[in-house]
């Protein structure tokens, strides 16, 4: 197997291009070969994966070994190219755990609807029965996501669900991987429950402009409630912070309960991840009580020196 090939780039395309799987920056895609693994790199995204130079190789033992503590985590020592300014992706330390070829790393919209609840994983695992499946509960994305996963991950084991976080699949070949990726998709696919609502009749304040995909957030009392009472994923808060703000001033903010507000000078990440909340919070069945992340979780992202490395290349993209 070549690395790097075009079959692999046009894999990690295809679902960086997909805002069902991947929004913005946000997942990763690995693939291994005689010691080397080549991985996206930190803030940049799948979605380019056909056209820039995205990916860093790294030696794949040396990043292994950097989850159980020879290292600092970040898998920057590992890069085997001096002259390559890229950062490994935060969630290097896992792909180099996991013992397959190919690993794919999306934060799927119907795999979150499922879950950010209690309810959702329990109906996850009947639909998932059968596929060679782990469970692991939310940690900080990096070194802490890593440990759980190890302590959890069998030979077998080809799905991964991330509470409160995505979807990770794993096989020996791209195809292989693809065709696990539309399996899983597949089984958790879940329709838009809560019908778009009309944009608003009045004009946006100066500077902003209503996002008609996410108007429903304002709009219904039950999505209002949630949008406003917590964040449900890390990447939520990388590129949102906490919650979604009632104020302007921010990058996206719900003005009372007319719409959903996106500030001129946003980013393209942060338009991405008002509409995965709009995504993930309209497929999200009545009685699935979704768990926040809580502010403690909050906090330790917010304050992360690799997250706003991830803001920054976001923000100069």
């Amino acid at each position: 197997m070549t690395l790097l090939s075009h079959e692999f780039q046009a894999l990690s395309a295809r679902l960086g291009s997909d805002p069902l799987q991947v929004q913005g920056p946000g997942g990763n895609t690995s693939i291994k070969g005689e010691g080397v693994m080549w991985i996206k790199a930190s803030g940049t995204e799948l979605a380019n994966a056909l056209d820039a130079p995205i990916f860093v190789a790294v030696d794949r033992e040396k990043a292994k070994a950097e989850a159980f503590g020879a290292g600092d985590g970040t898998c920057k020592a590992t890069v085997l190219d001096p002259e390559n300014t890229l950062r490994p992706s935060i969630e290097t330390t896992f792909h180099a755990l996991v013992d397959w070829a190919v690993v794919a790393h999306t934060h799927s919209v119907a795999t979150l609807v499922h879950a950010i609840s209690p309810e959702g994983r329990r109906i996850a695992a009947e639909k998932l029965a059968g596929l060679p499946v782990i469970f692991v509960p939310y940690h900080k994305p990096g070194v802490p996501l890593t440990g759980a996963i190890a302590e959890r991950l069998t030979p077998e084991t080809q799905v991964i669900i991330l509470e409160n976080h995505g979807l990770v699949c794993a096989g020996a070949t791209v195809e292989e991987v693809s065709d696990l990726i539309a399996e899983v998709e597949t089984r958790l696919a879940m329709p838009v429950l809560t019908p778009p609502a009309p944009a608003p009749a009045a004009a946006a304040p100066e500077g902003y402009q209503w996002e008609a995909a996410a108007t429903v957030l304002a709009t219904d009392p039950r999505l209002r409630a949630l949008a406003l009472g917590g964040s449900y994923y890390p990447d939520h808060v990388v590129f949102l912070g906490p919650a979604l703000p009632t104020a302007l001033g921010q990058p996206v903010c719900l003005q009372g309960t007319d719409g959903a507000l996106l500030q001129d000078a946003a980013t393209t990440s942060q338009a991405a991840m008002l509409r995965c909340i709009a995504d993930v919070l309209t497929r999200l069945p009545e009685g699935w009580e979704p768990e926040a992340i809580g502010p403690a979780a909050e906090a330790e992202l917010l304050n992360w020196d690799a997250e706003k490395y991830r803001q920054a290349l976001a923000a100069r993209s």
